[in-house]
């Protein structure tokens, strides 16, 4: 098993984004990286702190569920980014995270990644990672804003995931995506740089620009699919996402519909690319 080290990660970072690395801390093990960052004091403002392991015990995804992987098998990194005050339409935040981080990886020879909607990460229509955003209030106006990022990098060849997967037929890992399993300490540095580099953009410009980008990486556009909300359970076909990050969602008898909030239950083939 590759051990991580904070040293490597500092070193390898770019002079931009060392200037903002407030701290790293590397675990041989930890139940959840998200966890210790939401429990520490935040960075601040316009600083990011990094916790990452090779071996997370207690993983949580959205609406709590489990993210698990087997030790040494992925990466979990979670970077605190401090705002000095709370950026508009924060929710869409996650959407822009999961740009840089597909950029990352593709930066790091892992290329067709994509994206569905909200959090998770996609190679080659199966799962590959997740994302998970959650928000420590500093002070009356600064914010912390936590986010946690889980990729499978060499899972075992049997794997029974089985957790968050009813919308993936299988999961898949960075070794079978690219040519050269990048070094861990790699995909570390890459990974939080783009994350910085995405959330100093979103604090300048907002939502905006990162919804231009997101058609080209929307794994549900064009699909059929099913979703659960809190209302109902309703099926469509995926339409791409509004200006502010929320789902669209064509539907037989209302239309395209708006989802701010909403769990993809169903995903089936692509059938057309609006």
């Amino acid at each position: 098993m590759h051990n991580l080290d904070a040293n490597v990660i500092r070193d390898l970072a770019n002079a931009p984004f060392r200037e903002r690395l407030a701290s790293v801390r590397v675990f041989s093990e930890i139940d959840s990286t998200n966890s210790y960052l939401m429990q520490v004091p935040g960075p601040a403002p316009g600083k990011i702190s990094l916790a990452v392991t090779g071996n997370q015990t207690a993983g949580r995804g959205r609406h709590g569920k489990v993210w698990q992987s087997p030790p040494g098998s992925g990466l979990c990194l979670s970077a605190a980014y401090t705002f000095a005050s709370q950026p508009e339409n924060l929710p869409a935040l996650t959407l822009a995270l999961g740009l840089g981080v597909a950029d990352a990886l593709s930066e790091l020879g892992a290329d067709g990644v994509e994206l569905k909607w909200p959090n998770d990460l996609v190679g080659l229509d199966s799962k590959l990672g997740g994302i998970l955003t959650e928000v420590q209030q500093q002070s009356a106006t600064a914010v912390t804003v936590v986010t946690g990022v889980g990729i499978n990098v060499d899972l075992p060849e049997e794997l029974d995931f089985g957790v968050e997967t009813d919308w993936a037929r299988q999961v898949v890992d960075l070794r079978k995506i690219c040519g050269e399993l990048p070094a861990r300490d790699a995909i570390a540095t890459t990974v939080a740089t783009h994350l910085m580099q995405a959330f100093v953009d979103y604090e300048a410009v907002g939502f905006e620009p990162f919804a231009e980008r997101w058609s080209k990486v929307d794994w549900l556009l064009g699909r059929d699919i099913t979703i659960d909300t809190v209302e109902e359970q309703f099926s469509g076909i995926g339409a791409g996402i509004a200006d502010d990050g929320a789902l669209l969602i064509d539907t037989p008898e209302k239309g395209v519909r708006r989802i701010r909030s909403g769990t993809i239950v169903i995903a089936g083939a692509r059938t057309s690319r609006p």
